[in-house]
């Protein structure tokens, strides 16, 4: 039994494993008198030692900390915070709560947790969360270190780690199936993709609890932890299992050659609004880490939609993020982030815009991050949309402009040529003020917000009536097109219509200048049965079906054979540090044309464009025409620049496994015209003569 205990030091904050035990530190502020709790396993319910921290002894500024001899790694624990509650005054303490501790490394979740219980007025400690002594030094990484892949040879697969092994069909062994060890296992299937890049949907530890009646909370947008994985993903269920095998993936997928980013949640937590339950930081220091309303602090600003905002550039909690960011880097080898919402990160602690956000210019400027990959989703809920304008110089975007205007472009929509034009080149629109590397635009059709890319093409309207909000929940804006029925059909020109339009959309997204994104599933047309809102849905509705490999082995042919094209033939395979993004565009020598040569329609009503571009090289020239039009539409073709002519390396009409050729393989293609097939994309090649 631990017993002997020191007074300890403030710094560093969390569990720090020193020799001989442990020292324990946490911030707060204005609270009357603070508990360490030690318990001896994750279903225990009721702690096996209480120390109470005296403050002359025991704190130092607004830090309380204690050394306790003889405690190590797999040690679980918890705080107990007493103090005012006075909601109206932000003062939220509730000295019967345990608490996790903001800087623990890792979270051990009974199976008799209750969520409820922490909302409920009366003690928690036979039901809570419990952070996790971890030394996060005791690993052999055996010589792993972040990528640091050339972004212009980087793309991105945005996936969810348990919903990529989860379904019975994935061939994953029970006990490893949804959890980092499964993913794993499905590693070959990634690189015979030739994604460089895994996207991981948030990994932080979050509340499953946090969801309607009937209900799970799948996504992970739920963080009450941000600096411990999520241990429902870990096939081992010791305390120190999920950490470990977090680092066994990474570990396995760097040996892969393939880069792991983080989608990280600093935007708000799992305590939600006023009547969310006490789970760690509302009952620490409510006022330091959340914007509160100023003529009522009992009611918290929401601008993340989920019930609360966390106060980023309080000092406090800006340290916090950026020791978050060190962890994960230094101690848990990732490549790269993005950042869920990241406009909430320029709000000041009462939620207004600032012209210069401390914790952004934190993050540009952090040695530690510097090389890593850092992207934006550059909006909030609360009405900024900073798309193409938010600062720094390192973070890249989620281009939701690109989304709306691919998929605007190829149902039809009108007004539409001149768009898609730009959002082919980067766009210059954007970003070309900035005089910036050419992809900060990461290009993406579908991800895990909205529609799948099979349901783009499938449905007009959401059908989220499981998520049991009446379908209300989810976006009507959805600019999608079920091309003639809603949801699933046995008629095989539609089918073969919607075929067509996914590989437009893959095409769009792999050749456009930027950052390619695909989501899980999208390759072999993954559905969701029209969900838009999917969150809750932990179960066949979000899961990747692996028999889908088999039911659209033409698509998933298609998509591996077009990522090799772009990392093969890129336009843009460029010294990393030599152009901005609009010097690539003088540099590839972009002719714009319509259906006649040199004579671009960019009208209201034109559906059709086509661009003849260079290589940097300069050894290839290609000419790509795209048609969004219902009817064929005859295109004047360019001289050819040698004698070999032109080669056909891409026409979506064309059936499997014409529709994509390697250049070396691919047919000439004579003629001065050539007629591209309604909704279809062609792209064709010359090699250029040496100059």
């Amino acid at each position: 039994m631990v017993s002997q205990i020191r007074p300890g030091k403030s710094h560093p904050l969390g569990a720090t494993i020193n020799p001989g035990g442990v020292n324990f530190s946490v911030f707060s502020k204005n609270c009357a008198g603070v508990e360490l709790l030690l318990f001896d396993h994750a279903e225990a319910d009721a702690p096996s030692q209480v120390y109470r921290l005296d403050p002359a002894v025991n704190r130092t500024g607004y830090y309380w900390h204690i050394f306790v001899s003889g405690a190590g790694a797999g040690q679980l624990y918890g705080w107990r915070v007493n103090g005012e509650s006075k909601p109206e005054a932000g003062l939220r303490f509730d000295g019967e709560k345990v608490l996790l501790d903001p800087y623990g490394r890792g979270v051990a979740v009974g199976k008799n947790y209750s969520r409820a219980l922490a909302a409920r007025p009366g003690s928690n400690a036979h039901a809570c969360m419990k952070s996790v002594v971890v030394d996060p030094r005791a690993y052999n990484w055996e010589g792993d270190q972040p990528l640091k892949r050339p972004i212009s040879r980087t793309v991105i697969y945005e996936m969810h780690v348990a919903g990529f092994t989860r379904h019975p069909n994935s061939g994953v062994s029970p006990e490893k199936r949804g959890t980092y060890a499964g993913l794993i296992e499905k590693i070959p299937y990634l690189q015979s993709l030739g994604i460089t890049a895994v996207e991981l949907l948030p990994v932080f530890q979050f509340d499953a609890q946090d969801a309607p009646p009937g209900l799970v909370n799948y996504w992970g947008y739920s963080p009450v932890s941000f600096f411990a994985p999520h241990a429902a993903y870990s096939s081992r269920k010791d305390p120190l299992g999920p950490v470990d095998e977090f680092r066994d993936m990474v570990k396995a997928l760097h040996r892969a050659r393939i880069e792991v980013i983080l989608d990280v949640v600093y935007n708000h937590t799992t305590e939600n609004g006023a009547d969310g339950p006490t789970l760690c930081f509302r009952g620490l220091e409510n006022r330091a880490y959340y914007m509160l309303d100023p003529a009522d602090r009992s009611k918290y600003i929401n601008f993340s939609g989920c019930g609360n905002t966390l106060k980023a550039n309080h000092s406090i909690v800006r340290r916090m993020i950026i020791d978050s960011l060190h962890h994960w880097v230094q101690l848990m080898h990732v490549d790269g982030f993005r950042f869920d919402l990241a406009s909430i990160l320029s709000r000041d602690e009462h939620g207004h815009p600032l012209p210069n956000p401390p914790l952004l210019w934190d993050i540009e400027s952090d040695p530690v991050l510097a090389g890593t990959k850092l992207i934006a989703e550059a909006w909030d809920v609360g009405g900024l949309y900073q798309v193409g304008s938010f600062l720094g110089d390192f973070f890249m975007e989620w281009n939701g402009r690109f989304r709306d205007d691919a998929r605007s472009f190829w149902k039809g929509d009108t007004g539409m040529a001149i768009r898609m034009a730009n959002r082919l080149l980067g766009s210059p629109d954007l970003y070309g003020h900035e005089e910036r590397e050419p992809e900060q635009s990461v290009n993406f059709v579908a991800c895990h917000d909205g529609f799948t890319l099979n349901d783009v093409v499938s449905y007009n309207e959401k059908h989220n009536q499981a998520n049991g909000e009446n379908n209300r929940d989810g976006s009507d804006y959805n600019l999608s097109w079920n091309c003639g029925v809603e949801g699933p059909t046995e008629d095989p020109a539609i089918e073969a219509l919607r075929n067509r339009q996914v590989k437009n959309f893959l095409a769009t997204v792999l050749l456009s200048i930027g950052v390619p994104m695909i989501g899980m599933g999208d390759e072999v047309r993954r559905t969701q049965n029209g969900n838009n809102n999917a969150y809750g849905q932990d179960n066949e509705t979000s899961w990747f079906d692996w028999s889908l490999l088999e039911k659209h082995a033409d698509i998933l042919e298609f998509t591996k054979k077009l990522i090799e094209l772009r990392l093969s033939m890129s336009l843009i395979q460029r010294n990393e540090q030599d152009s901005s993004l609009n010097e690539l565009l003088r540099d590839v020598s972009v002719t714009w044309h319509g259906t006649r040569l040199n004579r671009p329609d960019w009208s209201e009503h034109s559906h059709s464009l086509a661009l003849t571009v260079s290589s940097l090289s300069r050894r290839h020239l290609f000419h790509i025409m795209l048609n969004a039009y219902w009817d064929a539409l005859e295109f004047e073709l360019p001289p050819a620049p040698s004698p070999t002519g032109w080669k056909r390396i891409l026409d979506t009409w064309l059936p499997s496994p014409a529709d994509i050729s390697p250049p070396d393989f691919a047919p000439v293609i004579t003629g001065s015209r050539y007629r591209v097939q309604p909704r279809s994309l062609v792209v064709l090649a010359a090699r250029q003569a040496a100059k």
